[in-house]
């Protein structure tokens, strides 16, 4: 009778569904001297709090002030930063731009030629997209037929 009511016990421990007048129960059942064959590898797990219990951290933490980094330091970096940032953006402004960068044409045949062009690219892609969104409707379908609403 005991040994069926101590696995009942040890399943719903392992489930998480215990009372705490249970789990004690349990820890004092595996405290005893007389456990059951079956239920000997479960001693461990019980035993191990009343083991950690009692243990206590005595050794000491030598605790070391943290080192301050030195503001001078920190200082010339970000004056070093902010140099860069200020040659790079001067550089980046003396550069000349030419005026096909802009996408303008001066003849209205050329552009009507690059804008059908570039149509033609965004329809080829949008039709790779398309399909792609026909699998998903497949699936859909097939899904729906499965499961019956």
């Amino acid at each position: 009778m005991e040994s069926t009511r101590i696995e009942k016990l040890i399943d719903h421990y392992f489930e998480g569904q215990t009372s705490i007048a249970e789990e004690k129960e349990l820890k004092a059942y595996f405290s005893s001297s007389t456990v059951a064959p079956q239920f000997e590898q479960y001693r461990a797990v019980f035993g191990y709090f009343d083991q950690a219990k009692n243990e206590h951290f005595t050794q000491s933490l030598p605790l070391q002030p943290r080192k301050q980094f030195n503001v001078f330091w920190l200082s010339i970096a970000a004056s070093v930063v902010l140099a860069l940032g200020i040659v790079i953006m001067k550089f980046a402004d003396d550069q000349p731009q030419s005026s096909g960068e802009y996408g303008t044409y001066d003849n209205p045949e050329i552009a009507l030629a690059e804008t059908q062009k570039a149509l033609a690219l965004v329809s080829e892609k949008l039709n790779v997209g398309i399909e792609s969104v026909n699998y998903i409707n497949e699936y859909e379908n097939s899904k729906n037929r499965i499961f019956k609403k």
